[in-house]
C-alpha cells in the first residue's frame, strides 16, 4: 500500500535544504572514495601490474608487501648501504624497498621466485632509470647460489626464515651485515638470551658466529595484505672471530641438549636411547673421514634403511649392557666435573656449552660421525 504524499519523509523531498545537503555529502564521499583508492596500497599494487590487472598476493607463500615509507627508509639507513656496496635483496616483491636501495647502492642483486613479481619489479626499476643497477635472479633463495655481496636486505617469509638465516650466517659468502624483516616471534627467538623463555637452539647457533640487534618493531598494518602478526627488523653482524669448534659436532651437540631445553643435562644424557646414539657415534669417530659412516644415504651410495630415521648409519655395533653402563658412568662423570649434571640448556651461555662440549670430546664422547659439512635447517637452526 503506497503512502499518501503527506507521509513522505521530509529528507526525501528534493526541494528541501536537507535533501540537497545529503546529496552534496554523498557526492563528496564518492569523490573522497575515488581519491582514497589512489592512495590505497592494494590499488598501487594493482597499477604496478604491467597488464593493468590486480596482482594477487598469496598469504600462504608469505607474500606481504611492506608499504610504509618510513620503515623502508629506516631499513636502508640502518643497513648502512653505501655508494660502493652491492646489496643482496631476498624477496623484493614489487620493488618498494628495491627502489630505495638502488638510490643508495652501487648495485642490487634481487632474488625472487615469483615471475609475476619479477615482471613488476623490472618494469618499475626501468621506469625509474635504475635498470643498469639491478640484477634479478629468479630462483628459490634456498637453492640459489649467491654472487658476492656486501650487505643483505630481506623481507623473509616465515616458512623459510630459519634455513635462510642458516644459509647466510654459515654460508661461504662474507658480508658486513644482514638487515632482515622477520615475524616478531621469530625475531624474539633470534634475540633471546640464556634464561629467556624464547631462548633455544636457534639463538645458540646463530650467536655462535654472529651478533643480533633489534632495530624496530613493525605493525602488521604496514603490510598488504595485512598478516596475522606484527614483524620486527633485526640486524645480524657476522663476528670477526668465531670459536674454533667443529661445526658438525657443535650442531649435533646442541640438537641433543635442546631436544628438551628445560630438562637437566643429567636427565637427558642418562636416557638409554640417547646413550646408545652417542655411544655409537663415539665408537665410530675413528672413521670420520666419511668413508665408513654415511652422511645422507643416497649421496654416499649407501642405503641406510627406513629404521635409521635420518640418523647416522654406521657399522653395526654389538653393544653389551656392561659397555653401556661404563659409557654412562663416563658421561655422567664429565657432567659432574664442572657441575653440569643438574643444569638446564635453557640457562646456559654459549661459552658454557662450548666448555662442556670440549670436556666431553676430551673424554672421547662425540655427537657426530660425519666428516663433510652439511648446512641444513635440521643441522643448524631448527629450534625444538
Amino acid at each position: 500500500m503506497l503512502r499518501s504524499p503527506k507521509y513522505t519523509p521530509r529528507w526525501l523531498i528534493p526541494s528541501t535544504p536537507l535533501f540537497r545537503r545529503l546529496l552534496s555529502d554523498f557526492a563528496l564521499h564518492q569523490a573522497r572514495k575515488s581519491s582514497d583508492e589512489e592512495d590505497d596500497p592494494k590499488y598501487r599494487i594493482r597499477k604496478q601490474d604491467p597488464e593493468g590487472q590486480y596482482l594477487h598476493l598469496h598469504k600462504s607463500k608469505g607474500q606481504h608487501i611492506l608499504t610504509n615509507p618510513r620503515v623502508l627508509d629506516v631499513i636502508v639507513r640502518r643497513a648502512g648501504v653505501g655508494p660502493t656496496d652491492t646489496v643482496l635483496e631476498v624477496g623484493p616483491g614489487t620493488g618498494n624497498l628495491t627502489l630505495k636501495l638502488l638510490g643508495a647502492a652501487l648495485r642490487v642483486v634481487a632474488v625472487e621466485i615469483d615471475r609475476r613479481m619479477v615482471d613488476v619489479l623490472i618494469k618499475r626499476v626501468e621506469d625509474r632509470g635504475f635498470g643498469d643497477k639491478l640484477t634479478v635472479i629468479q630462483r628459490d633463495a634456498l637453492k640459489a647460489e649467491f654472487p658476492p655481496f656486501d650487505v643483505v636486505v630481506a623481507n623473509i617469509p616465515y616458512g623459510i626464515s630459519s634455513p635462510l638465516v642458516a644459509k647466510l650466517v654459515y654460508g661461504p659468502n662474507q658480508f658486513r651485515n644482514a638487515t632482515l624483516l622477520l615475524q616478531k616471534e621469530f625475531a624474539r627467538r633470534l634475540l633471546a638470551n640464556p634464561g629467556d623463555s624464547e631462548y633455544n637452539r636457534l639463538a645458540v647457533n646463530v650467536k655462535l658466529v654472529a651478533d643480533v640487534e633489534l632495530v624496530m618493531d613493525v605493525s602488521k598494518r604496514d603490510f598488504v595484505p595485512v598478516p596475522k602478526v606484527d614483524s620486527s627488523v633485526v640486524i645480524i653482524r657476522p663476528k670477526a672471530e668465531v670459536p674454533a669448534v667443529d661445526l658438525n659436532e657443535w650442531w649435533a651437540f646442541t640438537r641433543t641438549c635442546f631436544g628438551k631445553k628445560n630438562k637437566t643435562l643429567g636427565a637427558t644424557f642418562k636416557q638409554k636411547r640417547k646413550l646408545m646414539e652417542i655411544f655409537k657415534t663415539s665408537k665410530t669417530t675413528s672413521y670420520r673421514t666419511g668413508e665408513s659412516s654415511c652422511g645422507f644415504g643416497e649421496e654416499e651410495g649407501v642405503d641406510c634403511g627406513e629404521e635409521s630415521e635420518g640418523e647416522d648409519c654406521c657399522p653395526v655395533l654389538s653393544v653389551s649392557e656392561g659397555e653401556i653402563g661404563l659409557f654412562r658412568e663416563k658421561v655422567v662423570s664429565v657432567l659432574r666435573l664442572d657441575g653440569f649434571e643438574d643444569k638446564r640448556p635453557s640457562k646456559l651461555s654459549n661459552d658454557e656449552l662450548l666448555h662442556l662440549l670440549g670436556q666431553l670430546n676430551g673424554a672421547g664422547i662425540y655427537f657426530h660421525g660425519r666428516g663433510q659439512l652439511h648446512i641444513t635447517e635440521d643441522a643448524t637452526l631448527a629450534a625444538t
